[in-house]
């Protein structure tokens, strides 16, 4: 009488192998996990293919680690993020395998086929929808693959919640991967992912697999490949140009700024002079430069930028406004090249100003590049432009560069 399983129904020992095994088997079946028996972690390569750099090497060997570790333990949840073709799919895959391979009933849904069940239930004469429901947020170790492909209706949402909710509540192990920003996600879902104390949050900070290997450093957005020449290296610094002292000191300071910028990129830098005076390619040197050691770049002119946001407005983007501001917003290391070539609609100043005030409050390293002279540029980035505390501005006055050398003028003759 006083035992704690007192009064609770229980499968007799004999037969507890039988059923778990049963349960496994249906759980693999309807996981189409014999697809993905390839996706191990035997088959996983951390290091990357050649020409990743060395953090993005870093960041994949990390995330390996973590999804290993994670397989053994179970402990809490796991949520992979990344871009398309980083690989988390296969982690997410290969840690099913190995439960399943220990003996831990595993369900790997990608979230577009867990809500095709959840519907197809409510026709089914096999199963009922409830226990479609019960079988998904019950099980042992659940792993969605792909949350937010899906086509977000309120019922979708409502549903997805109430797995999630269900499985936060109880502490069951989930493996959560997405290539969408926590921001992007529904509130209570983000709340739940950004739970510190249950959440593990690994970010494969490396390119598509599928693109071609010099572009892995490489944003859709960034246009840095267009100014793959433009190196520290051979920066021209105009020695046989004739020009004067002053002029002379403002480009070897530009040069200097770029390369400690380059080494260690801090706040802001704000490189301003007249057009062709080499802004531009010192701009593209420091994305070069941090490219080559593998750090995310993004390179974008502020035209570009404002272009890219007006065709997410066209009933044909693939890509939602708001994904595209803060891929921009929101990147390691930005360059933004030519501020002011753009044209000035209060529109386009609204949403300048959005992105680099966000910046500037989130203390992200930027670079700047402009042609007008400071006291034109509007007002509100000008102070966060000019704050000495986090930003470096430094005027360029040296003459636009002609190419070639400096023809000396001769001497009358005698």
């Amino acid at each position: 009488m006083g035992h704690p399983d007192f009064g609770r129904l229980e499968i007799c020992v004999c037969r507890q192998s039988e059923v778990r095994t049963r349960i496994r088997e249906r759980l693999f079946s309807l996981s189409h996990l014999e697809e993905l028996r390839h996706l191990t972690f035997e088959t996983f390569h951390p290091k990357g293919r050649v020409g990743l750099g060395q953090q993005q090497q870093l960041s994949l060997e990390q995330a390996f680690e973590q999804c290993r570790s994670y397989a053994r333990s179970l402990d809490g949840w796991l949520l992979l993020s990344g871009g398309y073709g980083a690989g988390k799919t296969h982690l997410a895959a290969a840690i099913a395998n190995e439960c399943v391979s220990l003996g831990v009933p595993t369900l790997f849904l990608t979230v577009p086929d867990l809500l095709d069940s959840l519907r197809a239930a409510y026709d089914s004469k096999e199963s009922s929808f409830e226990e479609t429901f019960d079988r998904v947020r019950q099980a042992p170790l659940l792993i969605l693959d792909d949350f937010g492909t899906h086509y977000a209706t309120e019922w979708a949402q409502e549903k997805l919640f109430q797995i999630l909710n269900y499985r936060y509540i109880n502490r069951l192990p989930l493996v959560v991967t997405t290539n969408l920003l926590l921001d992007e996600l529904e509130g209570r879902i983000r709340s739940r992912l950004s739970d510190p104390d249950l959440v593990r949050h690994v970010r494969l900070q490396v390119p598509d697999y599928r693109r071609p290997v010099e572009d892995t450093s490489q944003h859709e957005l960034s246009s840095l490949d267009l100014h793959a020449d433009q190196r520290l290296g051979n920066f021209n610094l105009r020695q046989n140009e004739r020009m004067s002292n002053e002029e002379r000191r403002s480009l070897d300071e530009a040069f200097r700024l770029a390369r400690e910028f380059a080494e260690k990129p801090e706040g802001w830098l704000v490189i301003v002079g007249p057009h062709y005076s080499g802004k531009t390619h010192l701009a593209a040197a420091i994305g070069n430069q941090r490219s080559l050691e593998g750090h995310p770049i993004m390179f974008v002119a502020a035209t570009e930028f404002l272009n890219h946001l007006r065709a997410t407005f066209s009933p044909e983007s693939q890509v939602r406004y708001d994904k595209r501001f803060e891929e921009v917003r929101k990147a390691p290391l930005l360059i933004l090249d030519d501020l002011g070539g753009e044209s000035s609609t209060p529109w386009a100043r609204e949403k300048l100003y959005e992105l680099l005030d966000y910046r500037f409050a989130a203390r992200l390293p930027t670079v700047i590049t402009s042609a007008q002279p400071l006291d034109k540029v509007e007002e509100r980035l000008r102070l966060r432009m000019q704050d000495a505390r986090f930003s470096t501005t430094h005027a360029i006055t040296a003459p636009p560069f002609r190419g070639g050398r400096a023809r000396t003028k001769r001497k009358p003759a005698s």
